[in-house]
C-alpha cells in the first residue's frame, strides 16, 4: 500500500485494504449489471420498417445494403442500412438529433425524427415487433421512469 508521514510523524494509509475491495465490489456490481441489462431477450432484427407522418413508406430487409430517401413537405432524411444495420444518414431537419441517435440493429430499435414525424424500428425477420421474453412468460418492461 501506499503511506505518507502526517505532521505528526504516523504513517497514514492512502488507500487501505476495505478501500481496494470496496473499489473491486463496485466494478464488478457495474460489470455484471451491463450484462444483465444489455443480454436478453433483445434479438437480432430482420427487417426495418419506416413510417412517415404516421403512414407506412416502406419495409425493408436488413440483410440487404441500400440508401432510402424520404423526402416530405417538413424536409428530407436519408436512412442507410449496411452489415445489418440501419442508421439516419442525413436530416434537413432544425436539431439534426435523429443523425446522432447511433446505429440500430436488435429488435425494438428505433431512430426518430420528431420534426419531419418519421419513425424507423427494427422488427424481427417475420416482419413481428414481439419480444422473446413475452413467450417464456419472463417479465418485459413496459416503461422507463427518472
Amino acid at each position: 500500500m501506499l503511506s505518507d508521514s502526517n505532521k505528526w510523524g504516523r504513517k497514514m494509509e492512502l488507500l487501505s485494504r476495505k478501500d481496494v475491495m470496496l473499489v473491486i465490489a463496485i466494478l464488478t456490481t457495474a460489470v455484471l449489471l451491463h450484462f444483465v441489462l444489455e443480454a436478453p431477450g433483445q434479438a437480432e432484427g430482420g427487417q426495418l420498417r419506416v413510417v412517415a407522418d404516421g403512414q407506412e413508406y416502406g419495409t425493408y430487409p436488413l440483410g440487404e445494403d441500400r440508401v432510402i430517401e424520404i423526402v416530405q413537405d417538413c424536409g428530407k432524411n436519408v436512412i442507410h442500412i449496411e452489415g445489418g444495420y440501419a442508421w439516419m444518414e442525413e436530416a434537413d431537419c432544425p436539431d439534426g438529433y435523429c443523425m446522432r441517435q447511433g446505429r440500430i440493429h436488435q429488435v425494438k430499435q428505433s431512430v426518430i425524427c420528431l420534426p419531419h414525424r418519421l419513425v424507423v424500428e427494427v422488427l424481427a425477420a417475420d416482419g413481428e415487433q414481439a419480444d422473446k421474453r413475452e413467450e417464456t412468460g419472463e417479465p418485459v418492461p413496459d416503461a422507463v421512469v427518472h
